[in-house]
């Protein structure tokens, strides 16, 4: 699998209300689930809300875990994302924020005799790091490699020091 590069965009930063929408997406569609069983009509949703018909289950991935360094260019960010593609990743910068975003989309259809079985799973994460000092925001790159995605953030040219020899002095 060859290098692939995942373009790094500036975004305006997410709503804060984004994770409970998508908590009370998945509430919903449990409690449908739940009250499809019951012969009393009173028991559904439908006496508040009209009856839904997306039947597509939705599921958190865990959020990657991310190892970070920092050498003397600049700072390395590396998160495992096995089973997505660069075209399932997104990469942003705002406000001081990187983001991370990716998002798996599985379909299954299964037919027999006597059935057709269709399902659709979607699974999404999202995680968000502070800037480090010193690192440019402009020069932020993004590749993806072997289910890795390695993110690169240069330092500040005037943050990238010569190190200095300090001579020991014995007391």
């Amino acid at each position: 699998m060859a290098d692939t590069q995942v373009p790094v965009k500036k975004t305006a930063p997410t709503t804060a209300m984004e994770p409970f929408r998508a908590f009370r997406t998945e509430m919903d569609r449990l409690l449908d689930r739940f009250m499809t069983g019951f012969p009393w009509p009173m028991m559904g949703r439908s006496l508040w809300q009209e009856p839904s018909w997306d039947f597509q289950t939705t599921f958190e991935l865990a959020a990657p875990k991310v190892d970070v360094s920092e050498d003397d260019k600049g700072f390395k960010l590396s998160a495992e994302l096995p089973g997505l593609t660069e075209k399932d990743i997104e990469v942003s910068v705002a406000s001081g924020m990187l983001t991370l975003k990716g998002e798996k989309q599985q379909e299954k259809e299964e037919k027999g005799k006597q059935y057709w079985l269709s399902e659709r799973s979607y699974g999404s994460f999202q995680r968000s790091f502070a800037l480090p000092e010193g690192a440019d925001p402009d020069k932020v790159e993004a590749q993806f490699a072997k289910g890795v995605l390695t993110i690169t953030l240069p330092k500040k040219p005037d943050m990238v020091k010569q190190a200095k020899k300090i001579e020991v002095k014995a007391g």
